[in-house]
């Protein structure tokens, strides 16, 4: 069992920055795929980003790719996304989700890889 605590959302004005985290216990954060996806009113989840569990790949939906960063600290047990130039269209509740299988990272743009999921952070960004 792993629990995700998400952090560190908020309102920002576009061109601003903001750095999320996520708080992982209770099992196995160091040897998982991390994934940051998001949601918003009305609209699908969709794929934000994800990392391996030795931080050795990182992949990004195209429409973050160049803004947003993923990282993690596994001796910290957290992810981060950290997000620059924010856009209008970047407001969404921010998840994250802990893959455990081995080979998760190659489906990592597919939510049902994942084993477990945070509640939620939420990122309202104002033009």
């Amino acid at each position: 069992q792993v629990q995700l605590v998400e952090s560190g959302g908020g309102l920002v004005q576009a061109g601003g920055s903001l750095r999320l985290s996520c708080a992982a216990s209770g099992g196995a954060f160091s040897r998982s795929t991390m994934g940051w996806f998001r949601q918003a009113p009305g609209k699908e989840r969709e794929f934000v980003a994800a990392i391996s569990w030795s931080a050795g790949r990182m992949d990004y939906a195209d429409s973050v790719k160049g803004r947003f960063g993923i990282s993690r600290d596994n001796g910290k047990n957290t992810v981060y996304l950290h997000m620059n130039n924010l856009k209008p269209e970047d407001s969404a509740v921010y998840c994250c989700a802990a893959a455990t299988s081995l080979t998760a990272y190659s489906r990592r743009t597919d939510p049902a890889r994942y084993d477990y999921w945070g509640q939620g952070t939420e990122v309202t960004v104002s033009s």
